[in-house]
């Protein structure tokens, strides 16, 4: 038995070392030029306010933008501005993007329905969705409710679009394959539209998500103490500007979180469609 195992030693061929160069990882030049250029640019924000180019009061350091950023952080400001924001646009998003999915799914599989609803979201959608605030107001009062509906309808109809889209650009000999199999209307659903839908139908959460995030700073400037768009808002009236730069990266570093987030979750569900 020993001597079998140091025969098989003494076979065993090294490790081919070009092989192995050849599957080391490669960097990936895409990622290193994302990671470049919001440098270069904070470098030459920066470079211009130190030589007086930019006057510092309108347009701070990033320095100084990153230290307001890293004392509000600590004092536990930022996090709840940031906390009360991100909780009006989850609420709506989910009261938005839920209804949407499935009347976009339905317009899409169904020329009736498609008849009905389409009129309607054609003759809406074109319409500002932060000039409905004063009259969602009126109706929910300018408390909580009315952030979550704004924010829900403007959620609304990018996802119902592209929810539409997805179905109907499911190429027909899909369904034909189905009908053929003996397929119903259920397992034409779930084994058809939806995975032919999934990939648009993420590509419309994703503008839905933005459209939230856009719409809950908008609604907190009109009618909100608290929240990113309310800080932003006291610190542009109190010539705070290091504070209103604070926000805005902070609400661009959720934006892009959650984009990423939402592009991960449909690598992970929708695996088949790369």
């Amino acid at each position: 038995m020993a001597r079998e195992i140091i025969i098989t030693a003494k076979d065993a061929s090294p490790p081919d070392l070009s092989e192995m160069a050849v599957r080391r990882p490669r960097v990936n030049p895409e990622l290193i030029l994302g990671i470049i250029s919001p440098i270069l640019i904070l470098a030459l924000w920066e470079g211009l306010v130190r030589a007086g180019r930019l006057n510092a009061l309108f347009f701070p350091p990033p320095t100084v933008v990153f230290q307001t950023m890293y004392r509000m952080t600590l004092s536990g400001d930022l996090p709840a501005e940031v906390g009360v924001s991100l909780r009006r646009v989850l609420y709506g998003f989910v009261l938005g993007a839920a209804p949407a999915v499935v009347i976009g799914l339905s317009m899409g599989w169904s020329r009736r329905v498609r008849a009905f609803v389409e009129p309607i979201i054609a003759a809406t959608y074109p319409v500002p969705k932060i000039a409905l605030l004063p009259m969602i107001m009126l109706i929910f009062g300018i408390g909580e409710m009315s952030k979550i509906v704004i924010i829900a309808v403007g959620t609304f109809f990018p996802v119902a679009i592209n929810a539409t889209a997805s179905v109907l650009g499911i190429p027909p000999t899909f369904f034909e394959v189905a009908r053929n199999f003996g397929a119903g209307r259920f397992k034409t659903f779930t084994r058809v539209v939806l995975p032919g839908s999934l990939p648009i139908v993420f590509t419309g959460l994703r503008l839905g998500f933005g459209m939230a995030l856009l719409l809950v700073v908008a609604a907190e400037f009109v009618a909100a103490r608290e929240g990113v768009g309310a800080m932003i808002w006291l610190a542009w009236q109190t010539l705070r500007t290091e504070r209103l730069y604070a926000g805005i990266v902070a609400w661009a570093a959720i934006g892009l979180i959650s984009t990423r987030g939402l592009q991960r979750l449909e690598r992970r569900l929708v695996r088949w469609s790369r």
